[in-house]
């Protein structure tokens, strides 16, 4: 079986381009991964997902632990072929939803015990079962579990998570076993504190992963600390194995992240802002459910290929937002979706011709300028 890889191709100061290679097909990075929370990106067939560009999915450990379950997606064949989606998946490892979303959740060394909000049944995850549960949906990419403690926080509930999740990250690489074809990620954890950074790093490196993640940022600490944090916590990071910002993000936090040496990043802002009535575009977010745009005849953005922007007029897309039809959260999803993968090709090439700095500063200057005015 073909093994995982990654290829370094370029470099511009910090941003990094290359392939990672998988036998679901290759990823070029910088890469922006779609959250498929439950097995689907929400207003998107799969195949609309694959032609806005996108290489890889998310999937949630958590979610599908509970609904529909690990092992019914096993019968059926994977997670893969449940879904229709043939190229690589990502999975989390479920620790960041059970410390956001479970109940009554208890955590002790060896993993967390919580009530289900679906249903309130009890469950356990710990680093064994989370290892177990993305085998079991047959993914490409999978995360060690970890804790993932709110910001702020003092330094001593940061260093004791940290240390959980190092502990835990060793854990996981047992579990894991040998899985030849699939990949098996650390995460860097520490808050915003440069010593545990580098703790972390050191823990995660001396175990031996496929690719490391920066973990625990993007969790309220605002765009400054994140950057602030990403100038050191990249550098401490293997530079011959794939980088994976977790969460991130808003465009601007994309092109900041990779201007620091990331390569990997997730989000549901793109599909959730669609189906809130939020277009990202060159020029910024559209709200279409303004009244400015009810009589607009013109696309969101005009030089989007996207269908959205190729068929429908500004008017369009109010009228059928403010009539709640369903047609507006798919629409509006395929065009920020489409938007993010282009901007992913658009460093990409930059990185690769040396001009990513002139290609971030035009990116900035668009933004700067705003939406078109008003007809």
């Amino acid at each position: 079986m073909e093994k995982f890889s990654f290829d370094l191709q370029a470099r511009d100061g910090s941003a990094r381009t290359g392939v990672i290679s998988t036998p679901r097909g290759d990823i070029r990075t910088p890469a922006f991964m779609p959250v498929g929370t439950a097995a689907t990106v929400k207003a998107m067939m799969p195949e609309s997902v694959a032609a806005t560009g996108a290489d890889i999915l998310l999937g949630n450990t958590y979610h599908l632990m509970l609904r529909p379950t690990a092992e019914r997606i096993d019968r059926l064949g994977g997670l893969h072929k449940f879904m229709n989606w043939h190229k690589p998946i990502l999975t989390d490892s479920g620790g960041f939803q059970v410390m956001s979303l479970a109940d009554l959740r208890k955590l002790t060394e060896k993993g967390v015990t919580f009530k289900s909000h679906i249903d309130g049944s009890k469950h356990e995850l710990t680093p064994e079962r989370s290892m177990e549960i993305q085998k079991l949906l047959g993914s490409d990419i999978v995360m060690c579990f970890d804790e993932c403690p709110a910001l702020p926080a003092d330094r001593d509930r940061i260093a004791d998570s940290m240390r959980l999740s190092m502990r835990w990250a060793a854990r996981s690489r047992d579990a894991f076993g040998d899985r030849p074809g699939h990949a098996l990620f650390g995460i860097q954890q520490g808050g915003l504190e440069q010593d545990f950074r580098e703790e972390s790093a050191k823990a995660l490196v001396d175990i031996g992963f496929d690719g490391y993640a920066v973990g625990g940022l993007a969790v309220g600490e605002g765009q400054e600390a994140m950057f602030g944090c990403l100038d050191f916590a990249t550098d401490m990071l293997p530079v011959d194995r794939p980088r994976y910002l977790m969460g991130v993000g808003k465009p601007d936090d994309i092109v900041g992240a990779v201007a620091r040496g990331i390569d990997m990043m997730d989000c549901v802002l793109p599909s959730r802002s669609g189906r809130t009535g939020q277009a990202f575009t060159r020029h910024g977010v559209v709200n279409i459910k303004n009244a400015r745009h009810a009589d607009d005849p013109r696309p969101l953005d005009e030089d989007c290929t996207c269908p959205a922007c190729s068929n429908y007029s500004r008017a369009y897309l109010h009228h059928v937002f403010r009539s709640q039809e369903m047609i507006s959260g798919m629409l509006l999803t395929w065009h920020n979706l489409h938007y993010f993968q282009e901007l992913m090709a658009g460093m990409r090439g930059a990185i690769a011709a040396g001009t990513f700095d002139a290609w971030q500063a035009g990116f900035h200057a668009q933004r700067a300028q705003g939406d078109i005015e008003p007809l």
